[in-house]
């Protein structure tokens, strides 16, 4: 059986889970949706189960229940890669751990030292740390407009563009393009997307990021940078706005066959 849990964020115009419980539909595979609040994992008969997270909530009560139910249950993606995407600093960490490219990248309570990294740079962008949607992303060019701590910084890599990969078991699917006026190019903050064409490197570089922050499924967020790309993000629970691969279709056949592996 499988157990979805729907994404928070979804409305009746764009509604990630159940375009994917449509394609299950078609299939005949069975499966249930239900909502992390009504569960308690101390008296849940969840055994065995493959549970898909579409999505949860930045609360303590959503991971610590994915957390729970993970150990009688295969949890797609797992609640530690989903809380790894949600963090900045962790997927950077993995990323540099790994060799992946990604901006040159500095962390700090200190902002004497964050002055120093932009002054190095000439300028720098900030991101929260848990921060999503493009939300709260700044470029700044001296200490003094920064904020409080903590400081995550990276360099500024002048673009016009970004790239997310959907990448499904460690294979990049689907490519779309995003353009827009601004630092950043989410769609959520105004951002055009169009499909694009996966080439070799993209291809190599967004599963190479999927592997390293763990997650079965993502969306490797890159930018054009010295003839190659760099990482800029992985989300653990992706949309795939203006993808003209079918990534409903081929998230519910992942889904499907790992419900199926985890009866052997």
């Amino acid at each position: 059986m499988i157990t979805i849990i729907p994404k928070p964020t979804d409305i009746p115009s764009d509604n990630s889970t159940r375009q994917v419980m449509d394609e299950l539909d078609r299939m005949g595979e069975p499966y249930r949706a239900v909502f992390l609040e009504g569960i308690d994992p101390f008296s849940s008969d969840m055994q065995g189960e493959t549970i898909w997270a579409c999505g949860i909530r930045q609360n303590g009560h959503n991971f610590e229940t994915l957390l729970a139910l993970s150990l009688h249950n295969q949890v797609i993606n797992t609640p530690e890669s989903i809380v790894t995407c949600a963090s900045k600093v962790m997927t950077s960490a993995l990323l540099y751990k790994n060799g992946v490219p990604t901006p040159n990248t500095f962390f700090t309570e200190s902002r004497h030292l964050a002055g120093e990294f932009i002054q190095a740079h000439g300028k720098a962008v900030y991101k929260p740390v848990y921060g999503f949607d493009g939300v709260g992303i700044t470029l700044v060019e001296s200490e003094e407009q920064l904020g409080n701590p903590p400081y995550y910084l990276q360099e500024y890599i002048p673009n016009d563009r970004d790239f997310r990969v959907f990448v499904i078991d460690g294979t990049a699917v689907g490519a779309i393009m995003r353009v827009s006026d601004s630092l950043t190019h989410n769609i959520h903050q105004g951002g055009c997307g169009k499909a694009v064409d996966i080439d070799p490197d993209m291809a190599v570089i967004a599963a190479r990021a999927a592997e390293a922050v763990g997650v079965d499924y993502g969306g490797v967020d890159l930018l054009i940078h010295e003839n190659s790309y760099s990482v800029l993000e992985v989300n653990g629970t992706p949309n795939w706005h203006c993808m003209q691969a079918p990534i409903p279709k081929l998230l519910a056949s992942y889904l499907s066959q790992q419900s199926k592996l985890s009866k052997k």
